[in-house]
């Protein structure tokens, strides 16, 4: 054998890396780099009792989408929260760095007949942190049902006046305008939307948020 080749076989080279599927990097999902409109508050922004993607803060998206504005919501409602569990929450709100928020609370106070002084330092604590981080507040106003009473009832919505008018915000004057009330729009239980009364809480939502996109949001698309 060695006189025929004089030398050993060659082996065959052998690459140091194998070039197979899955050797190439993975793509990462893009980051949303869009600046966050947060919608904070209970069940109505959590989208109890409807499918997921058809809450109100989902529809509000599509319409700020179609809109051409360029803002993503990030969903922060929790059903059953009241004034003092949002205060309790403000950090993870906060953590997210929203450009704007969408303060939804207080009906759940109502409807526990907390009293209402409790529930407007509530609020205004929430208020001053978020606006801490140079965030805009939107009050998303509530009421309650007739049977609360009269007096009870007023001292409730004047909460939503009070700290509007006291911070400068803008204030959605009631958010389920022409929901609340209306079987056709509201689930069973009378208090939470149904799948098109989401969609017109967020019309009614993104009238007042609007102006607001349109101060801060410069790279707007033009349609």
């Amino acid at each position: 054998m060695a006189g025929c080749g004089g030398s050993e076989p060659k082996k065959a080279a052998v690459p140091a890396v194998p070039v197979t599927a899955s050797s190439e990097p993975q793509q990462l999902p893009p980051t949303d780099s869009r600046p966050v409109v947060a919608a904070f508050g209970d069940s109505i922004s959590a989208g109890f009792g409807v499918e997921p993607g058809k809450s109100y803060p989902d529809d509000l998206q599509r319409l700020i989408d179609a809109a051409g504005y360029q803002f993503r919501i990030v969903n922060l409602g929790v059903s059953g929260d009241t004034t003092a569990d949002g205060v309790e929450r403000l950090q993870s709100v906060i953590a997210v760095h929203p450009a704007v928020v969408i303060l939804e609370f207080g009906g759940n106070d109502g409807l526990r007949g907390q009293p209402v002084t409790e529930s407007a330092r509530n609020m205004r604590k929430m208020v001053e942190a978020l606006r801490a981080t140079g965030a805009e507040v939107v009050v998303a106003g509530m009421t309650l049902p007739r049977n609360y009473g009269p007096d009870y009832i007023a001292a409730f919505d004047k909460i939503y006046m009070d700290v509007a008018k006291e911070f400068r915000l803008v204030r959605i004057p009631f958010l389920l305008d022409g929901v609340g009330g209306n079987p056709t729009l509201m689930q069973p239980d009378g208090i939470h939307p149904n799948v098109v009364g989401a969609e017109l809480v967020a019309k009614t939502a993104m009238k007042y948020l609007q102006p607001v996109l349109a101060k801060l949001d410069t790279t707007r698309l033009h349609r």
